[in-house]
């Protein structure tokens, strides 16, 4: 599984287990019991309360959700009608990366909402002021996530608009993760804190993301030992938890903020096999920890680096498991990347997941 923090995304993985404006009240609560609770949150619902449903990119993908249709087939739908747009303009559209503003593209507009079921000037309405002319790049905070996550991550999918802007404000100096794997070689738990730097004044919250390969693996319980849970989305489709957690006060320049939580994961049937970490800025020191119950020893551990997401592993070496059955690597200077740490179980004897009589499992 791997892990978000203001720069980054946590993400466990298996076969076993990534700052915004404030939601409304009553869309958090729905989010926070569902959670808790491990039910499916609506597309609608997310964008709801992380949008308030009144931007024009929020509306379009939205009303795309609703409707069921794809990009390909909403660009045919509109070339039928004598307007050609293609399918990565309109993706543009709906990440908010650009708008529609020439004549033909303001026509296309008005033909969508018809496609899309919309009230007459239900997205024309929400159009904003021109922008300036010429090529533009993503602010650095987009741009740098995208570097390391690439294009339609899952980060990107679970924060929509949010995602332009994630966390603009802070930066992480230090964190220092802990996963604990249950005696059946299972996910069962994993515990953050972050120290964080405000790059300007009124920074008052950040955004996490964690992430499960494992569907089953999902978060039952959360608690935020420093801050203030305002927001606990867990996107089952997928597999992904979205926390948003207030510091209590608004920073001043430069200041500093720590924020701690911990989050319990359901059992699953699969045992987790590594953990990731993915940071698009520099972090002072980064620690890593993996504690193992007794009855699931790993017969070996690695650490490794990939310079983004889906790349492979690079710089991998081997770590020991001390007396207290864990593992940790502490990095400082960590640079920008996705930092993993990854065990195997041995395929028979003790210690292991699969030393019950039960018959190996694969990690």
């Amino acid at each position: 599984m791997s892990s978000d923090t203001d720069t980054d995304e946590a993400h466990a993985t298996g076969p076993g287990p990534t700052g915004s404006q404030a939601t409304h009240p009553r869309a958090t609560e729905a989010h926070t019991t569902a959670a808790r609770t491990g039910e499916a949150i609506t597309t609608s619902a997310l964008h709801a309360a992380a949008t308030g449903a009144d931007t024009f990119p929020g509306v379009l993908r939205e009303a795309l959700n609703r409707r069921g249709l794809s990009l390909e087939r909403v660009s045919e739908r509109l070339r039928v009608r004598g307007i050609t747009i293609s399918q990565a303009t309109l993706s543009s559209w709906q990440r908010g990366r650009s708008q529609p503003e020439r004549a033909r593209s303001l026509q296309a507009v008005d033909v969508l909402e018809e496609i899309l079921e919309l009230p007459a000037g239900a997205l024309r309405s929400l159009l904003g002021p021109r922008r300036p002319r010429g090529r533009t790049t993503p602010p650095d905070t987009e741009g740098a996530a995208l570097q390391i996550l690439g294009e339609d991550s899952v980060v990107e999918k679970a924060l929509g608009a949010r995602f332009r802007h994630f966390n603009q404000e802070t930066s992480s100096l230090m964190v220092h993760d802990i996963v604990r794997v249950g005696e059946t070689g299972t996910l069962s738990g994993i515990s953050t804190t972050n120290v964080l730097r405000a790059k300007r004044a009124g920074a008052d919250r950040a955004i996490f993301v964690l992430s499960f390969d494992d569907e089953a693996a999902e978060p039952v319980d959360i608690k935020v030992t420093c801050g203030r849970l305002a927001e606990a989305t867990y996107l089952k489709g997928l597999k992904s938890l979205v926390l948003e957690i207030h510091f209590g006060r608004e920073l001043a320049k430069l200041d500093t903020t720590v924020v701690s939580y911990a989050v319990e994961v359901s059992p699953s049937e699969t045992p987790a096999t590594h953990y990731e970490r993915w940071s698009r800025t520099n972090l002072h020191e980064y620690l890593q920890q993996v504690f193992f119950h007794p009855g699931a020893l790993p017969a070996d551990c690695h650490r490794y680096v990939r310079d983004k997401v889906g790349d492979p592993p690079r710089g991998r070496r081997r770590i020991p498991l001390s007396d207290a059955h864990d593992v940790h690597v502490l990095t400082s200077r960590c640079k920008p990347g996705v930092h993993g740490v990854a065990w195997e179980y041995g395929t028979g004897g003790t210690g292991g997941p699969g030393a019950s009589g039960t018959g190996d499992r694969p990690g």
